[in-house]
């Protein structure tokens, strides 16, 4: 390779100062062929962003594009907890993918540094591990509640003073032991379950003891029904005992809707029992590679889950490895360009643009339309001609009831133009939530959807016609022989 000294003059001296950004705002619904970004500059800055830009748009948009396909699926009523972490590809990717996933509708995130970060909230339970680290035996109904005690002696500080302060338990063991008795004992309980393990029950107490006001277990080390779910009731009861709710149970495998339906009677009936008021909807959080065709299968079999933690199939986005943004050169030096292909769809839409929303008397978007940057906007109430691209007989005529303008300055480099703030996170994702809501149903259902075609992406007249001007100019004419 050669190369001269004043070439890395240049790249000394280079900045972006004369460089503009537009963008779509980000947490926005957007479509094929509509620009998310529109650069100007001098050419050798625009080619160095490509990458950069390219890089950031595209994965950040997959995976609120794919978290935003497991909120539809769930329901807006579920909680949605991101867990992918450890199966990221790599730290700076667990970092990205926990911020977008939160921007594409998800409530919380176990990445503790993505909640430093970006202020996501945490949320998150103990692992399988925690609970087989602690080394007892087993207690059946039968045996006397000094054996229990016995076995729980692994516990050094036992004391955990109530939720407003004002008194102190100093022996919130064996309250738990109490409680994990009374429920054995219990009438209407008795014959659920035989024996408990009572490690996992020691495990449980220390995790309540360490975070009384977020105790959320995860019940399925030994047996779910037998040993993790009447041993998270012990010490639930024990915490309600002085005035704390724990967060629920977490469910790793096994029949998750069967599962969670007998763990929603186990509670209601230990309310009934006991008058626990609400113990009866204690949260029941489902995981176990946990993806939209599953989500989907649990609501047809039916469930009693309130929260969903998702991990692998949502931050690798499984179904779909890359989104596939691409950067094109539009024009130069006041000249527009185009980029040819035999495949029209690959074929770029030339010239400096201005992309628009228009929207019917339902509010819903019906059209994005792209025009010429120095054409008059559209007009609400005006009857607008918006062409397809590159097919003459897909036409159609719009009278808005509402036009958005897409592309804002966000960097306006050497010119007086107004810059656009960054929003915060939480404002980003209450606009991706507000703008998913305003799709017409029958484009967002998963199965059958209205086709893509029904949501016109288009050009002006004007543009239309200039398009296939400079597609005939540009294309070579062939010669037969």
């Amino acid at each position: 390779m050669i190369w001269q000294d004043g070439f890395f003059d240049y790249l000394r001296g280079l900045d972006c100062s004369e460089v503009e950004v537009h963008a779509i705002a980000e947490g926005s619904v957007v479509f094929p062929k509509v620009p998310l970004l529109r650069i100007g500059g001098p050419i050798a800055v625009a080619q160095l962003l490509e990458t950069p830009l390219v890089n950031l748009v595209n994965y950040a948009s997959l995976v609120a594009t794919n978290a935003a396909r497991h909120r539809f699926v769930a329901g807006k009523s579920k909680i949605l907890l991101e867990f992918g972490l450890r199966r990221a590809q790599g730290p700076d990717g667990g970092i990205s993918a926990s911020k977008y996933c939160y921007l594409g509708g998800f409530d919380a995130t176990s990445n503790v540094a993505a909640g430093r970060l970006f202020g996501i909230p945490l949320r998150g339970t103990h692992s399988h591990a925690f609970v087989s680290s602690y080394m007892v035996g087993l207690v059946s109904p039968s045996s006397k509640l000094s054996s229990g005690l016995q076995s729980l002696d692994e516990i050094i500080d036992k004391s955990l003073r109530s939720a407003d302060g004002s008194n102190s338990c100093e022996d919130f063991v064996s309250l738990v032991q109490t409680w994990l008795n009374n429920i054995q004992w219990s009438k209407s309980l008795h014959g659920i379950f035989g024996e408990t393990n009572q490690s996992e029950l020691a495990a449980f107490a220390s995790y309540a003891l360490a975070f009384p006001r977020s105790f959320l277990a995860l019940v399925d080390t030994y047996d779910v029904m037998r040993s993790g779910i009447p041993n998270f009731c012990a010490v639930a009861l024990a915490l309600n005992d002085l005035g704390y709710k724990a967060a629920g149970i977490r469910l790793d495998s096994g029949d998750l809707a069967y599962l969670s339906c007998e763990a929603r009677k186990f509670f209601s009936a230990v309310e009934k029992e006991f008058g626990v008021a609400g113990f009866g909807k204690t949260s029941i959080t489902a995981s176990n590679d946990l993806n939209e065709e599953t989500l989907d299968a649990l609501n047809k079999q039916g469930h009693e889950v309130d929260a969903y933690g998702i991990g692998t199939y949502l931050v690798t986005c499984y179904a779909q490895a890359a989104l596939g943004c691409v950067f094109k050169l539009v024009e130069i030096n006041n000249q527009p360009r185009i980029k040819l292909s035999e495949d029209v769809s690959k074929v770029s839409i030339p010239c400096k643009k201005r992309s628009y929303r228009l929207y019917g008397r339902e509010g819903y978007p019906l059209v994005d339309i792209m025009t010429g940057e120095n054409e008059p906007s559209p007009k609400v109430g005006e009857r607008i001609l918006c062409r397809h691209p590159f097919n003459e007989s897909k036409r159609a005529y719009v009278v808005p009831q509402q036009v958005e303008e897409l592309l804002k300055c966000y960097w306006p480099g050497s010119s007086d133009k107004p810059r656009e703030d960054l929003p915060p996170l939480k404002d980003i994702r209450d606009r991706c939530i507000k703008q998913l809501e305003q799709m017409r149903p029958d484009h967002m259902r998963r199965l059958n959807p209205t086709p893509y075609k029904a949501y016109q992406v288009s050009v002006s007249a004007k543009l239309y016609d200039f398009i296939h001007f400079l597609w005939l100019n540009e294309a070579p004419v062939g010669e037969l022989q």
